[in-house]
């Protein structure tokens, strides 16, 4: 008896290993085919990996706390201290990696957000349609009305300087309403699919219909949101830092351009403490805009480019020969 069982369980374990090893080489597969004849994607993705990587060891990568005064006012770039220093003598190769920290989880977490409220209202409204439709449609617009980062803006003003938690909360609920807007759409453009019918006809609740049948076939939309999203988080948290409505003594990208601004620091010389940061905010929205474009040459056949390209064309000239054409 004890013999039986324990062979079913190795049978059982067997059978659960070989199915996780082809799930593991399907997921392989499908990540070689993302990055071949892909640029964008390879070059965003080695970007933005060593940007999240050099914030996420920023105590092991920098040797000074990056709010302790180590060096002189305005320290050129040298060996000891390799991006200068600012005017209260911080080391700034510390405070653009331990600023990386603050500005990209306020840019994710917004992103998070956003995209959160977007799926709710843009799928509920496309799916169930009517009123539901008419009053989230409604919201929508009225929250489309208003220019993001001027209300942003007045928002900050209006509280005071604001910590990171709270400009994370009033970018979340301000960037939702493009997403879902496309959101909408699509979902509007999948409700009178055959798939979607089918399960009605078979009784699927409207749960399950929006959490199985249409969300799966939104990801690719979803995600290039959330990206987007997140730069344009990452951006207004920068802005409103530079114009001193966010908590100036966190270290972050945004209170490291309104401190380079109150020494004026391009006027006296010291470039690097304006421009590091800025650079910082440069190339991680760069590379993030890259694996957006990636992911669409994926999703989109009309945008397929490299290889895939290269094949389409070798195949229209082969047919081109055989009609004698060419």
């Amino acid at each position: 008896m004890n013999g039986s069982i324990t062979a079913d369980d190795k049978a059982s374990a067997n059978i659960q290993h070989s199915e996780f090893r082809k799930k593991c080489q399907s997921a392989i597969k499908k990540t070689k085919a993302f990055f071949h004849g892909n640029p964008p994607a390879i070059i965003g993705v080695f970007l933005i990996t060593v940007i999240v990587l050099g914030a996420l060891f920023a105590p092991l990568l920098s040797s000074y706390d990056p709010q302790d005064r180590v060096a002189r006012p305005h320290e050129a770039p040298s060996a000891e201290h390799v991006l200068g220093s600012t005017r209260s003598g911080r080391d700034v190769f510390s405070q653009v990696l331990n600023g990386g920290r603050k500005t990209l989880s306020v840019a994710l977490f917004a992103g998070l957000i956003a995209m959160s409220l977007a799926i709710a209202v843009g799928v509920t409204s496309g799916y169930l349609g009517g009123k539901v439709d008419e009053w989230m449609n409604f919201i929508t617009n009225v929250f489309l009305v208003f220019p993001q980062l001027p209300l942003l803006i007045v928002l900050a003003a209006f509280l005071g300087q604001v910590g990171s938690f709270v400009i994370t909360i009033l970018l979340g609920v301000t960037a939702w309403p493009w997403g879902a807007r496309v959101i909408r759409s699509q979902t509007l453009a999948l409700r009178n699919n055959e798939f979607i019918i089918a399960a009605e006809v078979m009784g699927e609740s409207k749960i399950r219909i929006i959490l199985v049948e249409i969300l799966p076939n939104l990801v690719s939309i979803v995600f290039g949101g959330f990206l987007g999203t997140v730069i344009y988080a990452m951006g207004a948290e920068a802005a409103l830092g530079f114009l001193g409505l966010g908590d100036a003594t966190e270290v972050s990208w945004g209170s490291m351009l309104y401190w380079a601004q109150v020494s004026s620091s391009l006027y006296t010389g010291a470039w690097w403490e304006m421009l590091v940061p800025a650079i910082a905010l440069a190339l991680t929205g760069g590379a993030l805009a890259l694996i957006n474009m990636a992911i669409d040459q994926v999703s989109n056949p009309k945008l397929k480019t490299g290889p895939h390209l290269k094949l389409w064309k070798k195949m229209n000239k082969e047919t081109q020969k055989r009609r004698g054409l060419v």
